[in-house]
């Protein structure tokens, strides 16, 4: 996959992440499991303490770091994550977190 490519198959997750996520590892972490997944996208602090994810790539690779987000191997405690799922845009790059 080229990272950042809008190809046939590929999706764009944004995913709000709530609970004790904010200073607990949370964004580097879920960025090295998207990198691992070979995603594209960042993960971001937000003023709420809430992390937003946004992550491209095949929908069934998307699906996994969904699934690992809502797992209990995600760093902090994260008591629910609001997910949309909508067409891939491309243009992100890597993954990031910051």
């Amino acid at each position: 996959m080229t990272h950042g490519s809008s190809g046939a198959g590929q999706v764009r997750l944004t995913a709000v992440v709530h609970g004790t996520v904010q200073g607990v590892g949370f964004r580097y972490l879920t960025a090295r499991k998207a990198r691992e997944l070979s995603l594209a996208g960042r993960a971001v602090n937000r003023a709420d303490g809430t992390v937003e994810v946004v992550a491209e790539g095949p929908d069934s690779t998307v699906r996994q770091l969904l699934d690992w987000l809502e797992s209990d191997e995600a760093p902090g405690r994260v008591s629910a994550v609001d997910a949309a799922f909508g067409p891939a845009a491309g243009g992100l790059g890597g993954f990031h977190s910051g």
